[in-house]
């Protein structure tokens, strides 16, 4: 796809991908390093028993409740985060859908490798992203890198297009802000949801007003992805909020 092409599809349904941006050996550097931080687990890290979503374990002392399901502080954890997360592949795409000033990537939301274990998976329920960030404007990006192939069986993202330019009252998401399933208005939104099966090294970009979902991974094998955030450098934290803990970080 072309840049163009990925500019238009990501205005009109608030996500886009970008096909083989890492290539084989950079894919293996990363991965080296995930295993190496899981196993023995390297703090941070957030664990499935931590999160209490549907099919985690009830508690860390529970069976399988040390199963990892973030990595977190990516991008100070090795060259090889910080040398994605600059990609300037990545960063260009990023700057046809953030116009205003420079790219920045922020060390305070996803800036992670999402882990998602045979086993002890669990489900996320339907959710935007800016649920818990306070930004001047609701206009972030979040990219979404597969270290493997994801498919609906091992719990790859859906994705309801076109969300990001919807108002959604109150009454429409839960105490946990997911949205509500038991409402006849969310369940037909629910229907338009595209699966998004990604082979390793591709890109996922979406937006943080886009509704998401994922399922369990169902598969004997781990499945990988690098996660950053980003917005534009006029874009800016509100002080006193988790979003203006740490700087971000201008990447280009």
């Amino acid at each position: 796809m072309n840049r163009d092409a990925f500019t238009t599809q990501f205005n009109r349904d608030g996500f886009g991908v970008l096909r083989g941006v890492l290539s084989g050996s950079r894919l293996a550097d990363l991965r080296r390093v995930v295993e190496e931080s899981i196993d023995p687990p390297l703090a941070p890290i957030e664990f499935e028993a931590d999160v209490a979503y549907p099919g985690s374990p009830e508690s860390q002392l529970a069976t399988g409740g040390q199963t990892p399901r973030r990595l977190l502080h990516a991008y100070g954890r090795d060259a090889v985060f910080r040398a994605l997360a600059r990609d300037r592949d990545i960063v260009a795409a990023l700057r046809s859908v953030l116009p205003e000033g420079d790219v920045c990537v922020s060390q305070n939301h996803h800036n992670c490798v999402m882990t998602k274990m045979p086993g002890f998976s669990s489900e996320t329920h339907w959710h935007q992203d800016i649920r818990y960030w306070r930004f001047d404007r609701p206009e972030l990006v979040s990219v979404w890198v597969a270290l493997g192939d994801e498919r609906v069986e091992n719990g790859a993202l859906r994705l309801m297009p076109g969300t990001h330019c919807m108002e959604f009252d109150p009454g429409r998401l839960d105490a946990k802000l997911f949205l509500r399933q038991d409402l006849e208005v969310n369940t037909a939104l629910m229907a338009s949801s595209v699966d998004c099966e990604l082979k390793a090294g591709d890109v996922l970009l979406f937006h943080c007003r886009t509704f998401h979902a994922a399922g369990r991974n169902t598969t004997d094998q781990a499945k990988l992805a690098c996660v950053f955030t980003y917005h534009g450098s006029q874009n800016l934290p509100i002080p006193g909020t988790r979003s203006a803990r740490f700087p971000s970080i201008p990447v280009g």
